[in-house]
């Protein structure tokens, strides 16, 4: 039988959002999949019994190379500030800054992974005037560094992994995990920005409910209507990598679906988009941020056709709250 894997989890500056989303995986549960994939979870702040002095015996253990440490997973950004001490975030009953901990587990993991885009990039808690100094465990922002720095590798010879997403999907991170304890998961799972490609090589775009509205620029006017989001209430998935809109939350969910434009949470910087996160920058009547992979003069002029050849029933129910217009019967042997 393969040995198990150990795994630590630690939550630095982040609201916790992703353990959240983490416990609503089904079909099976969080526990049973890492069961199931031989991890043994050596310590998870919401997850496990130990506190205090057991935590601490835990830390120094691995530290000292009495208990290997497979798999390191950091929830949350890292508090740098202030000047680069770390005490802004102390890691209770051992008198050191959470900066320093995370620093010196790393390099005792197989593997480091960061557990939403918080810890990949700094995410929410590095925005604005960022006091108290938050990055991403291999990124600040979009540039390769932060705490652990470019050429940070871990004792697999790999860099981070970013599960990037706020929140991340659950089966995002129980995916991964898998792929690493059966030895599946290499550099080349990686997309450029440290995230697994089983999600990321998607667009949020795939999938979604509103695709016919897409299609003609039939466009919603108010958070209450049905018809795409793009041109005018800010959404930006068909430029977010994810699967949100095919692999559901609980089975049924997403962002678009339940009515709130995408804000393309797996991306670096998405926290500052310079704008109102449900309104659409234009220039001169145009949305600045096309669609991924498509030539701007393409776009216009697509778009342009697509709205002198929109039903009257696709106009009408796009600024509606429900379907006014239903599709068409066609019956077999009628035009």
């Amino acid at each position: 039988m393969t040995k198990q894997l150990n795994l630590l989890w630690l939550q630095s500056g982040g609201c916790g959002g992703c353990t959240m989303s983490l416990l609503n995986a089904e079909s099976p549960d969080v526990l049973s999949c890492l069961d199931m994939a031989g991890i043994n979870l050596l310590w998870h702040p919401s997850l496990s019994l130990e506190t205090g002095q057991d935590v601490s015996d835990i830390l120094h253990a691995i530290v000292e190379g009495e208990i290997q440490l497979d798999i390191l997973c950091l929830e949350g950004s890292v508090i740098c500030g202030p000047n680069n001490t770390g005490k802004f975030h102390m890691l209770a009953g051992t008198g050191e800054p959470m900066m320093h901990w995370i620093e010196r587990l790393s390099v005792k993991a197989e593997y480091v992974v960061a557990v939403g885009t918080c810890a990949a990039y700094g995410g929410i808690t590095a925005a604005g005037g960022n006091p108290s100094d938050a990055c991403g465990m291999q990124y600040d922002g979009e540039k390769k560094g932060g705490l652990l720095g470019a050429q940070f590798r871990s004792r697999s010879n790999m860099p981070v992994v970013n599960i990037a997403g706020c929140p991340t999907h659950p089966n995002w991170v129980t995916d991964t995990l898998a792929e690493i304890a059966i030895g599946d998961f290499t550099e080349a799972n990686m997309d450029s920005l440290g995230r697994p490609r089983s999600y990321a090589d998607q667009l949020v775009h795939h999938g979604c409910t509103r695709n016919e509205f897409y299609e003609f620029k039939a466009s919603a006017e108010k958070p209450s209507d049905l018809g795409c989001m793009m041109e005018h209430m800010g959404c930006v998935g068909t430029q977010a990598h994810a699967d949100c809109n095919t692999r559901l939350w609980n089975g049924e969910g997403s962002c678009i679906r339940g009515g709130y434009a995408c804000i393309n949470c797996t991306a670096p910087g998405f926290e500052e988009p310079g704008h109102v996160f449900t309104q659409t920058p234009k220039i001169a009547g145009i949305p600045v941020g096309l669609p991924t992979d498509m030539p701007k003069a393409w776009f216009v002029a697509l778009a342009s056709l697509s709205k002198a050849a929109t039903p009257e029933r696709l106009k009408k129910n796009a600024v509606a709250d429900h379907v006014e217009i239903a599709p068409s019967i066609h019956l077999k042997g009628k035009t």
